[in-house]
């Protein structure tokens, strides 16, 4: 198996992007400055120096043959500028289950299907959110993706406009089954997956949301809220524990041997994505092993404010 992404490129895109005038700041400290209105294709922003740092992380985290061998997929974005990220993945664009990662799609309906209809959305609704995403309730998740209806949240994710879940490159965000007990409503065309996610298109969508391209600037304030407040330290949250000054947005997944983390992290004006998927019963430890040296490679220790950031709360 290739290390590196094997899928061709479909699209005629490149790792360029244009800005629109600046979109109303939503209240501090979630706002979003700009807003891109032709954001890049991350397929087309590999970067040689940040490939070579992924690869020597997961050698010296002794990880590397795991990688080859499919158990593992890891996706690093800096996109600081958001006109121009740079990008380095391994087994990209390797779909994986991914237990409850793939509930930042349900995220993305909900607050979606608010601004289509232009509503506000009710505080019950808005408490189920928060719960999904930062304690990661199932019965929470499920509430909120009926709201959202079960086949709309997937025709939106394989629209054109979004392309979340892409045949093209291998899939991608998949919620295919309530998280709860019974069967799938539809499962994954490609894979029969129930939940599942790439590692690139999980960075796509924390890349898409910081450029305000998921919502208006208020729901995407709103959207970071709930993503900036995680209740469970571990795997990327607890390897990050040593970088105090990182702010973390981030959803993860875990079930049986299947380990999932994905991050937007804010620190001393550099902007980062983080994507693990692991097949493994290591797994959780492999993420929170990668987290503090592929931060490094994106964060230079003389960017790094002084000011330590809120400690997370620790449910597990």
């Amino acid at each position: 198996m290739t290390l590196q992404r094997g899928l061709p490129l479909l699209l005629l895109c490149t790792c360029a992007a244009s800005l629109a005038a600046p979109m109303p700041h939503a209240s501090a400290p979630y706002r979003t400055a700009t807003v891109v209105q032709n954001p890049a294709e991350l397929w087309d922003c590999d970067d040689t120096e940040l490939q070579a740092g992924l690869e020597q992380v997961l050698r010296s985290q002794n990880l590397l043959d795991e990688a080859r061998a499919g158990h593992l997929a890891v996706a690093v974005a800096d996109i600081t500028d958001l006109r121009a990220p740079r990008v380095a993945a391994i087994n990209g664009d390797e779909m994986m289950y991914a237990a409850s990662l793939p509930k930042i799609a349900i995220l993305f309906g909900a607050f979606h299907r608010a601004q289509t209809l232009g509503l506000e959305m009710p505080t019950d609704l808005q408490n189920d959110v928060e719960r999904m995403i930062r304690y990661s309730s199932n019965d929470a998740a499920t509430r909120v993706l009926g709201w959202v209806g079960r086949e709309e949240l997937l025709a939106l994710l394989q629209s054109p406009e979004i392309r979340l879940y892409d045949p093209s490159h291998n899939g991608g965000l998949w919620v295919g089954k309530d998280y709860a007990s019974g069967t799938a409503f539809h499962r994954d065309p490609l894979h029969n997956l129930s939940h599942g996610a790439t590692a690139m298109q999980v960075a796509r969508f924390f890349y898409l949301l910081e450029a305000g391209q998921l919502a208006d600037a208020v729901r995407t304030a709103q959207m970071k809220a709930a993503l900036g407040s995680p209740g469970i330290s571990h795997k990327l949250v607890k390897g990050l524990e040593s970088r105090p000054q990182a702010k973390i947005y981030r959803k993860s997944g875990t079930w049986k041997q299947y380990h999932a983390d994905g991050a937007l992290v804010e620190s001393g004006g550099r902007k980062l994505v983080l994507v693990a998927l692991a097949d493994d019963r290591r797994g959780g430890e492999w993420i929170t092993r990668l987290a503090a040296p592929l931060y490094d490679l994106v964060v230079p220790v003389e960017s790094r404010p002084g000011t330590p950031r809120v400690a997370h709360a620790d449910t597990h």
